[in-house]
């Protein structure tokens, strides 16, 4: 099978190394997603490029490739916001903390993750960021999407949403990074709603 590149605007290029037609090997999703680390955002309206060499490639396995290169390209980056930001659980809670080496407060760990796997600029503190992110329904979110809490209608607390019901986050002082379910009947009676950072769909 010809080499395949998939490129991101601002992105280095990435190759597939190239395997021979008769000895097929799985294909794994994960293979395709990058490592963690410090990358700019690409811009939502920035459509990825993919290069398949005409050699060797016929339409079926064109549109089975397109298919794996749009859920990698798609849906990686939301893993990469959950999968990091659990790399960050235990890490204590200190008020107005920004940096695991002193802990966090709830805005600082959101920042935080977003900054260090996108490169995204959220506001520092809980209110600026529900005002910054695209409202969304709840049973709309998806995973990476950002999860807010209010005491007297005044938004005090925020996390990040997990999938299946959970979320991730820096709860208060005396406590660590973890991960809670949005049913508990704290966080429940305290639900302010859900946002999108702008730039994923």
């Amino acid at each position: 099978m010809a080499l395949v590149a998939i490129c991101a605007d601002g992105a280095t290029a990435q190759e597939l190394h190239s395997v021979p037609a008769n000895s097929p090997a799985p294909f794994s999703i994960e293979a395709l997603i990058p490592a963690f680390e410090s990358v700019v955002a690409v811009p939502a309206t920035s459509t990825p490029n993919v290069a398949v060499a005409d050699s060797g490639v016929d339409a079926a396995e064109s549109a089975a490739l397109a298919a794996i290169v749009d859920r990698a390209i798609y849906k990686a980056p939301r893993k990469r916001v959950a999968d990091f930001a659990l790399t960050l659980r235990d890490i204590r809670y200190r008020r107005a903390g920004r940096d695991p080496s002193t802990g966090f407060d709830c805005s600082g760990f959101t920042h935080y993750v977003y900054n260090k796997t996108f490169g995204v600029e959220l506001p520092y503190d809980a209110p600026s960021q529900y005002r910054d992110g695209e409202k969304i329904a709840r049973d709309e979110m998806k995973m990476g999407d950002l999860v807010f809490f209010q005491v007297r209608n005044r938004i005090t607390h925020v996390g990040i949403y997990m999938g299946d019901g959970r979320f991730i986050h820096s709860p208060s002082p005396g406590k660590r990074v973890r991960i809670d379910e949005l049913a508990s009947p704290y966080w429940a009676k305290r639900w302010a709603g859900a946002r999108r950072v702008h730039g994923f769909s």
